[in-house]
């Protein structure tokens, strides 16, 4: 029988032996006997705790969204938004298991129904809290241009920082580029920005 409060503590070594499993080997060759033998468990396990490998998949990808969200959004939008290229950039999506893991997701996302929904959720998620604080400094049209722009920066940057064996640095440099486009933006519509 298992203790009592284990459930989360199994689910979440799961979810980390999932993404160094897929890390190491890639999605399709990711298989359940391998991410128990990582995580020190039994391959009922996963079945118990999940119903199987594409829910824990989804668990995983899940659980790298929630690395995104804005736990506590700040008034100000100018640094709300600094905030938003922040987490993008914070260090579970700068480590070479959790890009390696993230590049995986995006390249089956196009063949895979449930984890294209997590793609399309995770991004309308970034568009919509970056279209929400530039709304509250531009016109609707220009905030969602602003948005559109800014995640595309986001993106672009972030997929060419994991595909690069220079991470680290490109990662800070990054965000700051973000970010300077960010303060470039609003400062071209006269709207000061103090980080």
């Amino acid at each position: 029988m298992p203790k009592v409060g284990m459930h989360p503590v199994r689910r979440q070594q799961l979810i980390d032996a999932t993404i160094d499993v897929v890390a190491e080997v890639g999605l399709k060759s990711t298989t359940i006997s391998a991410i128990a033998k990582k995580a020190g468990l039994s391959s009922g396990i996963i079945s118990h705790y999940f119903g199987g490998k594409q829910a824990l998949i989804e668990a995983t990808v899940r659980y790298l969204l929630s690395r995104l969200k804005l736990e506590s959004s700040p008034a100000d939008p100018v640094l709300r938004l600094m905030k938003i290229v922040d987490l993008n950039f914070a260090d579970i999506q700068q480590s070479l298991p959790s890009t390696k893991t993230w590049l995986s997701f995006w390249g089956e996302s196009m063949h895979d129904e449930g984890l294209s929904r997590l793609q399309e959720v995770n991004k309308r998620r970034l568009l919509t809290n970056l279209r929400y604080s530039f709304r509250q400094l531009l016109p609707k049209q220009q905030a969602h241009e602003a948005a559109q722009m800014t995640a595309a920066l986001i993106d672009g940057f972030w997929l060419r920082c994991a595909l690069s064996r220079q991470q680290e640095r490109g990662f800070d440099d990054a965000k700051a580029y973000c970010k300077a486009f960010v303060t470039k933006l609003l400062t071209e519509q006269g709207i000061e920005t103090r980080q």
